[in-house]
């Protein structure tokens, strides 16, 4: 069965057969899996209303709404799905262990530290990590590589453990999100005096969407005030049951400020290690896992920080790091001491690498170099395109009146960030009563408490989102990724400055329009040369007034000869002065354009805001 023709061409009509399409295909992608022409997939494209050429790179929604016209439907292959795909070309397995079950040893637990702000997750990490100099190797220097292994005894047995030193769920969740499994257990800190906060929640959340096992650390038992029996009974509502209590979640009691019981908390982690998962790996096959985080550093170049998953990675390896790759020249351990060799669970810092890969990214040893460049070019070139392809206009308050009249959306999606709860619920109540008529709604997608961070870029970015910040300030790389993404974030410090902006842009009234209003014209009767300021018009003002460092064209014959001049300096007589009114004449200098002659007008203007109807 035939589609209609386009400029004479017949073009195949599918049966609802489904295509497979990377991110960011082109119509000649479309094409070949069709077996059409490229140019009259553009000439369907031009009947939809869409302006495409046959090779740019194109969205998913174009190429779904194209396929329906043509009667297929398009699956669109996942990053994940793309990266498999892609190894499995060069012949690569990634994320198993190869050998039998003989070839797999017990690995140590990576452990992330999870919880509410000032919550003390940075005091818990630095008091491990602390511990471990003192008992390891005394007066040991530390480097913050991203992530550390330290040792416990349990049962009488030496036991590892890694830590992702990254506290907090942005970093993890990041991470997972990228289909990165990093962690095997979460350490949940809540402060005792405290209790359950809005942030504890939301880590749990993380933790549990990413199916890891939890171990709470009640922290601050020596602060006045702490009540380590109500967090307790507070995390049972949210389905964590104390040991004690029946259930199967370790509850330790710590203070990370006096360095109370760390020993019994690394403990936990051990036993959950033990009861709840299989940690094992072959150490013997070409070393995998992913890049925890990454730095370009002055004298060493790239530098990326890797936690090995399986195999055994050693210096001299050439290795892919998403779309970085290299040999390794060195490894360094946390102590900043030279490693040959890291089994599985072992976090090293690597040189030696082409760029500076993302977190998250996956690494993986290949035989060649020439293999290694190869899926580090295809890797780049995927994200390139699906780069191309993504949405970059987003929805700003400014714009948000045309995007309303153009029907584009029918609703205003906020993320509302404020510095206590309290504020943020408070925010979201008056913004959620504005009457603004039924043109458009108002929907809060996410609030929570703390800084914004790049997770509410992300969902900011899927959704159309503005993000309000309420005497909170993007954290860390999230401004810069909000500025990339063109992602429009709102800061305020006053509740009714925010109702009222939002609601002036509801209402279309925020973004000023601006005309253009003529100040006055002056014609040029003479030239003069000065070697300090160039070329200076003898003028005589005909109509309106002629003001410094106002705007100005420059008319030669009727013709407009210079645009965007700007009026720098001004004079009558010897006098300098700010402007000089109809029927005077007086000396203009134009700043560093010199191209007057006599009888040219120059013409002052200047743009004012239009007030609305």
């Amino acid at each position: 069965m035939q589609a209609p023709s386009v400029g004479g061409v017949m073009l195949p009509r599918g049966n609802g057969e489904a295509i497979r399409l990377s991110r960011g295909a082109s119509l000649t992608d479309f094409a070949e899996k069709i077996n059409a022409n490229p140019a009259s997939l553009v000439a369907v494209m031009m009947n939809l209303g869409e302006m495409v050429t046959a090779t740019q790179s194109v969205s998913d929604e174009t190429l779904q709404l194209l396929a329906g016209e043509m009667n297929y439907t398009v699956q669109i292959v996942s990053p994940e799905e793309e990266d498999r795909e892609l190894l499995e070309s060069f012949d690569i397995e990634f994320g198993e262990d190869e050998g039998d079950e003989e070839d797999l040893v017990v690995r140590p637990p990576v452990v992330t530290v999870m919880g509410h702000v000032d919550h003390g997750k940075t005091r818990l990490l630095d008091a491990i990590r602390k511990t471990n100099v003192i008992a390891g190797e005394a007066g040991g220097i530390t480097q913050h590589i991203g992530a550390y292994q330290v040792a416990t005894e349990v049962n009488d047995e030496e036991r590892k453990i890694t830590f992702i030193d990254t506290p907090g769920h942005e970093a993890f969740t990041a991470m997972r999100a990228r289909g990165a499994k990093s962690t095997d257990i979460a350490i949940l800190v809540v402060a005792a005096n405290d209790g359950v906060m809005p942030q504890t929640v939301e880590a749990l959340n993380h933790a549990k969407a990413a199916d890891v096992p939890i171990v709470v650390a009640v922290n601050k038992i020596d602060v006045e005030g702490a009540d380590p029996t109500k967090v307790r009974g507070q995390l049972t509502e949210y389905g964590l049951v104390a040991e004690e209590y029946g259930g199967d979640t370790m509850f330790v009691d710590i203070s990370a400020k006096q360095g109370l019981h760390i020993d019994s908390l690394l403990e936990a982690v051990v036993l959950t290690a033990d009861a709840s998962l299989d940690l094992r790996a072959n150490p013997h096959q070409d070393a995998q896992g992913i890049s925890i985080e990454s730095r370009l550093d002055r004298g060493r170049g790239a530098v990326a920080t890797v936690l090995v998953q399986r195999g055994t990675l050693r210096v001299g390896d050439t290795m892919v790091v998403g779309d970085a790759y290299g040999r390794v020249r060195a490894m360094l351990d946390d102590n900043g001491n030279n490693v040959a060799e890291a089994g599985p669970s072992t976090p090293v810092q690597v040189l030696g690498l082409t760029n500076v890969p993302g977190a998250g990214d996956n690494f993986l040893v290949v035989d060649e170099d020439r293999t290694a460049r190869q899926i580090a070019e295809k890797r780049a070139a995927r994200e390139r395109n699906a780069a191309f392809a993504k949405r970059t206009r987003r929805v700003s308050l400014e714009d948000l009146d045309k995007v309303l009249k153009a029907g584009e959306v029918q609703q205003l999606n906020l993320i509302i960030k404020g510095d206590a709860s309290g504020s943020v619920e408070a925010l979201e109540s008056s913004l959620l009563q504005l009457d603004v008529g039924e043109e458009v709604d108002i929907r809060v997608l996410h609030r929570g408490v703390g800084a914004v961070t790049e997770s509410d870029i992300d969902l900011a970015m899927g959704s159309d989102a503005i993000v309000i910040g309420f005497n909170v300030r993007a954290a860390g790389r999230a401004a810069q990724m909000a500025e990339r993404e063109g992602v429009d974030v709102r800061y305020y410090s006053v509740i009714y400055q925010a109702i009222e902006e939002i609601e002036a842009a509801l209402k279309g009234m925020l973004k000023p329009e601006y005309e253009e209003v003529e100040l006055g014209t002056a014609e040029i009767r003479e030239v003069f040369k000065s070697s300090k300021l160039g070329n200076i018009a003898g003028v005589l003002v005909r109509s309106g007034e002629v003001k410094r460092n106002t705007k100005a064209r420059l008319i030669r014959d009727g013709k407009v000869v210079a645009e965007n001049l700007t009026i720098s300096g001004l004079r009558r007589f010897k006098d300098d002065v700010t402007e000089i009114r109809e029927g005077f004449e007086g000396g203009i200098n134009l700043g560093n354009f010199n191209d007057i002659k006599v009888d040219d007008v120059i013409a002052t203007y200047e743009m004012r805001e239009k007030p609305r109807v």
